[in-house]
Parts: C-alpha cells; structure tokens; sequence
C-alpha cells in the first residue's frame, strides 16, 4: 500500500511517501480501505517526538488518527464494502495510508449523506468536542462559556455544538477568521491580537484548544465556581491559579454510538463541516507545515482515493 510515514522523528522534512506492507487485522479488527484521513495536531507531535514513548515507536511509522473509508473483509457487524469511518482507538497512528487495520467496535457506518472527506474532518474534533462539551463541562442551557481558538477544527464543532445546547458563546480568533466564527454561531468574538481576552468575565466554562500562556490566563473569566477543559496542556489539565474554579482534562474515548451521533447532529444541521483544504498522501509534509503553527482555518484532509 502507498502511506505517508517517517523513519526518524523531527520536522515535515522527515515525512516520506512510498509503499509499506498491508496492515493485517488483529482479533476483533477490519482491514479498511481508506477514503480520505485528517490532519489533527496529535499528528505532528507524533511525528516530531513528543510521543517517543509510544508503544508503536518503530520505525518506520505511520502518523493519522481519524479516515472514511470501505470495509475491505467483513467482520462482526460490518460486510465488505460497508462505508464507515472513525477514529483509531488510544495509542494506535496509521489513518496516512491506503489502508489501516482498526477495532471493529470503535468505528461506525458512514450514512450516505455524509461524504468521506467530511466524515474524516468531522471524526476525532466531533469526538473531542462532545467529550469536553457535554461530557466534561456538562456544559447548560443559558449558560456562557469561552471557547480559545475559534477557527480550528475542533473549536469550530465546539462553537455549534455550544449554540446547539442553548449556551452564550464567547469565542477568540484573528480578524481574518472574524465572520467564519460569527457564521458558526459565536455571539461575541474577541480578536486576540488586538483585545485581551483577560478582560471577559462571569463565564461559566471555559474550553481551551490552544494551550500555553493563554490556558493559564483562562482562569480569569471565570466566576466562581467556574470549569475549565484544556486539550492542548498535556495528558493533565493546568493547575488554577485560584481555588474557586475547576480544571478538567476531557477523556476523548472511543465509541460507535459518539460517532453516531456526530453523524446525526451534521443531518439536523445542528453541525457543518469545517473549511476544508485537500492534499494528496504524497504531500504531507507541506500539510503539516501548514498544520503545525496553528494559524489555519478548519480541517486539513488527505484524500487519498
């Protein structure tokens, strides 16, 4: 099969487009041929090392964690040919290629109204905005909360899925993505790099997508007994610098029935994809150049069919 993969950690540069032997499935796994897969920041901090001690650290390696794809040889509740997507279960890279081998129970039929491209871009930040949104905040009706990073991926899903419940939706983007995060929903937008955001008060939630300084500073717009939900800190959420508020760090599993409905809040028109930008496997490098500074808008997908 042609994948996109690495055989040393380090910068784009590293990345390589060939061909590698075909995954074979595992007790309880499917063979997938993949459709098209996404490009999620977990991507570019595998390739470069953050993730060394990985328990699939051997070279070469095949970064990727959320694809669309065809069911190659049926099992369980799936037939060959069944349309499906997911994401590959805690640990597991491999959705950078033309086919990966997967738990059958964690990944979902792909409904005909939803196409590969928007089911890769939709899988993993449907996943992780579900888990900190309703899951980890329990985020309420008449609620307010600030979402940092309106214009990615999983904030752009989060920032629907917030107006979805019925909350105030306070978001933080540059003046280039001003109306993108007004057209999904944000009632108020702040401009990071000209207001600062510090100055908000009385949310309720917080839900950080950027990490660093600016998931330190969140605290601050929160009432008391506030919560907040990092993705972008590490494997545990900051440490407050207050004791009258929560930091939370969303779980982000894997379950058939999350990516179900995933599916169905895009067909109530509850959620829409995000701006999408198409590459093909062999550029993968130049995908995670764009990727990794962070400064993008929506989803980067691969289309690899």
């Amino acid at each position: 099969m042609k994948a996109a993969y690495f055989e040393r950690f380090g910068g784009p540069d590293v990345l390589k487009y060939g061909d590698l032997p075909d995954p074979v499935a595992g007790p309880g796994e499917v063979v997938i041929d993949v459709v098209a897969a996404s490009v999620n920041a977990a991507d570019w901090k595998f390739r470069a090392g953050d993730y060394a001690q990985h328990p699939q650290s051997k070279f070469p390696l095949i970064p990727g964690r959320d694809f669309a794809g065809v069911i190659g040889d049926g099992v369980e509740d799936f037939n060959t040919g069944d349309a499906v997507f997911g994401v590959c279960e805690a640990g597991q890279e491999g959705a950078y290629a033309e086919k990966i081998a997967v738990k059958a129970a964690i990944i979902a039929k792909k409904p005909e109204w939803l196409s590969d491209v928007n089911a890769a871009a939709l899988a993993l930040t449907g996943l992780t905005a579900i888990s900190a949104i309703e899951e980890t905040l329990k985020l309420q009706p008449g609620e307010t909360i600030l979402i940092q990073g309106g214009a990615g991926g999983v904030a752009s899903f989060a920032i629907q899925l917030a107006k979805h419940i019925g909350a105030r939706v306070i978001t933080t983007t540059s003046a280039v993505n001003r109306e993108y995060v007004r057209d999904l929903g944000a009632d108020e937008i702040i401009d990071y790099n000209a207001q600062d955001f510090t100055l908000v008060t009385g949310c309720d939630a917080v839900f950080d997508t950027v990490g660093g300084d600016v998931a330190q500073k969140s605290f601050a717009v929160l009432k008391p007994g506030g919560r907040a939900a990092f993705i972008a800190s590490g494997a545990q959420a900051p440490k407050p610098n207050r004791n009258d508020v929560i930091s939370l760090r969303p779980p982000v599993g894997r379950s058939r029935h999350q990516l179900e409905r995933i599916a169905e809040l895009f067909r109530a028109g509850a959620i829409r994809p995000p701006a999408i930008k198409l590459y093909r496997l062999s550029e993968a490098a130049d995908a995670h150049r764009l990727s990794e500074p962070r400064h993008f808008r929506g989803k980067l997908v691969f289309q690899v069919r």
